[in-house]
């Protein structure tokens, strides 16, 4: 999301957009104010509190829902920023936040040392294992996932759903050059696996966690952000997203403009992070499942992608995948 810590250098109170949220906030529209560039929405860092302003029509339902996650986080021991309003004006959905102390993993990685690497894994351990044990409603969905689910536009990437796999299968078949063998052989891939998940329980997932969506400071973790795509699933649901990141941290820039993180920087954090948060790594047939849910997100990716370059290298990670390999090969935990 955004680096919470950098000094005030503008005071961006001005900007109309903004004095219009604050305004239908109740806040005075008095202050420092730092603007900082966001994938789908305009971001303002205040002394106290951070502003954000949807702009992509897509997820115009974002915040509500982020708004109802960390609603229920308000009696655990989930270090999260607490909600201060939410609403919908001229400008579109609005979305304020107190300001967590510390700036994002992403930035505060790189120059950490070993202990402190160390130690803001296992403080991440911590955050996650309360996280799994906030109650959560059945069935909870991205408003934006659920439309996706029931047949509107796919807009983005998305956390793995378990129940949906044959339906995505279904979707890539309506592709007009979808391949009807390979989408054959994922189907009977899918059925043989599906019992892996007969006894999950869902729990609440952030669904979206890597390097920019966790605040640190002085190695801990001060707050999980950015609840936009949490939903009911099973906990290790999460592991997709940490490793995938792990795996592919260039892919994982906190705005389209930024680098993400070298990978080899990463190495340790999935087996730190087992040390820290052990019962994640529990279930068995641990790479069968987080193959499965790699396979949920590639057939999303594959039959609902507006490019068609976007659409092909993900039939060739599915090919990959059916023959046993994918991101996770260069992974210990």
């Amino acid at each position: 999301m955004c680096d919470q810590s950098a000094p005030f250098v503008e005071e961006s109170a001005a900007d109309p957009a903004l004095r219009r949220t604050l305004a239908a906030a109740g806040l005075p529209a008095i202050g420092h104010f730092r603007p900082k560039a966001g994938w789908v929405s305009r971001v303002w860092i205040g002394e106290e509190y951070v502003v954000r302003l949807n702009n992509n029509e897509q997820f115009r339902g974002a915040y509500r829902h982020e708004a109802t996650v960390v609603n229920l986080l308000a009696d655990s021991e989930v270090p999260h920023a607490r909600l201060l309003a939410h609403g919908d004006g001229p400008d579109g959905p609005w979305y304020i936040s107190e300001r967590l102390s510390g700036r994002t993993l992403y930035e505060a990685w790189p120059s950490a040392d070993s202990h402190t690497r160390q130690s803001i894994i296992e403080s991440l351990g911590a955050a996650l294992r309360a996280l799994h044990q906030v109650p959560v409603p059945e069935g909870l969905l991205p408003p934006w996932l659920a439309a996706a689910l029931a047949g509107k536009p796919w807009p983005a990437f998305h956390p793995p759903v378990v129940s949906a796999a044959l339906q995505q299968v279904e979707a890539a078949r309506r592709l007009p050059s979808h391949d009807p063998r390979l989408l054959a052989e994922v189907a009977d891939w899918i059925q043989e696996r599906l019992a892996l998940f007969a006894d999950d329980e869902p729990i609440l997932v952030h669904g979206d966690l890597h390097g920019s969506n966790v605040i640190v400071d002085n190695g801990r973790v001060t707050g999980l952000i950015d609840f936009a795509e949490a939903l009911a699933q099973p906990a290790d649901v999460e592991l997709d997203t940490i490793l995938r990141w792990c795996a592919k941290a260039r892919e994982y820039p906190p705005t389209p403009a930024e680098q993400g993180l070298d990978e080899t920087t990463l190495t340790e954090v999935p087996g730190r992070l087992h040390g820290a948060y052990p019962e994640l790594f529990e279930c068995e047939q641990l790479r069968e499942r987080l193959n499965f849910y790699d396979m949920c997100v590639e057939l999303a990716l594959y039959a609902h992608h507006s490019q068609p370059d976007m659409r092909e290298a993900a039939q060739g990670r599915i090919a990959r995948l059916l023959s046993g390999h994918n991101h996770l090969d260069g992974l210990v935990w």
